[in-house]
């Protein structure tokens, strides 16, 4: 799939009045995003993670589709901030998201980001992370607009003549995550469900929901899948991502059960096919998040403490 659509900076024609704008490597903050076409009408899946990407990435479409000099709807499909932190260059355009997504985007603000970024050589080890991984990004001025419409489960609607499916599949890797899935052209868009040749981050879990999307993905159907991170794959892509999942969640119970703490198992665990793809030290979360899970502890993780434990492992690869 990747030789038909290379994994390029810009905008690929998927087809249909379907495009999907891809930004290399998709490691931290280089997220995708996708447009939908059809007569006068347009539907623009994410936008990304600051206000001038946003707005390249936003001409690049008023150049190749007449239909998104003014953007009729918005889906984003999560809150991560690379998904939505360009929503308020969109303007006039009806915000759609699932209801835990509208709920969380209130809890990790641009002006977080930009506090935690101007005070990073105060954060210790984290703090250092934290600036590698998204120094690059201006958080400054952002303000995100309100959302205009939420669903629960899935919401069908039309661009054009053209109908699109979201379907919420959250919790998973945050709590909200929605695919979006154009069904007569065979394509979806997968927000953070797919990373294709990086490491999944699962901030939320459970795990179960997730291979269950990955599952969901894979029966749609569709022959171009669209992921958050990564370049365009097909249904073997949501194969390689729950195949990951399965083996990390097993991973880790064989450690919890052997009573390793979380930081232990991480560090303990050998990614063996998956140690190609870049930004494995997020397995300090995925860990993190299973052993939650595998306790039954509702309790918040500490942010700093995960940035730090995946500062550890990226300091060892």
């Amino acid at each position: 799939m990747s030789g038909r659509f290379p994994f390029r900076k810009g905008l690929q024609d998927v087809g249909d009045g379907i495009f999907a704008y891809l930004q290399p490597d998709g490691s931290w903050g280089y997220s995708n995003a996708g447009l939908v076409t059809d007569g006068d009408e347009s539907l623009l899946v994410d936008t990304l993670f600051d206000l001038r990407l946003t707005a390249e990435m936003l001409e690049a479409m008023r150049d190749a589709a007449p239909a998104a000099r003014e953007i009729d709807t918005l889906v984003n499909t999560h809150a991560n901030g690379d998904h939505c932190y360009g929503n308020q260059l969109v303007e006039g355009a009806t915000i759609v998201t699932s209801e835990a997504t509208a709920a969380e985007l209130a809890e990790v603000t641009p002006a977080m980001m930009a506090g935690l970024l101007e005070n990073a050589d105060q954060l210790g080890e984290a703090g250092a992370f934290f600036r590698e991984v998204f120094g690059a990004f201006e958080f400054r001025g952002i303000e995100l607009p309100p959302v205009s419409r939420t669903f629960r489960e899935e919401l069908a609607l039309t661009v054009g003549d053209t109908r699109v499916q979201l379907i919420a599949v959250g919790p998973a890797h945050t709590r909200g995550d929605v695919l979006v899935h154009v069904p007569d052209s065979g394509v979806v868009f997968t927000g953070d469900i797919l990373f294709i040749e990086g490491t999944p981050i699962m901030w939320e879990g459970p795990v179960a929901n997730w291979i269950a999307a990955c599952d969901r993905i894979e029966a749609l159907g569709a022959e171009v899948v669209v992921p958050g991170h990564g370049p365009i794959t097909d249904r073997s892509g949501a194969r390689a991502v729950r195949d990951y999942l399965v083996y990390v969640r097993d991973a880790a119970r064989t450690r919890y059960d052997a009573g390793l703490s979380a930081t232990e198992a991480a560090q303990d665990i050998a990614l063996g096919d998956f140690s190609s793809w870049h930004d494995s030290e997020r397995l300090a979360v995925n860990v993190a998040t299973l052993y939650r899970e595998f306790s039954g502890s509702s309790e918040t993780p500490n942010a700093l403490e995960l940035f730090a434990a995946m500062a550890a492992i990226a300091r060892r690869s």
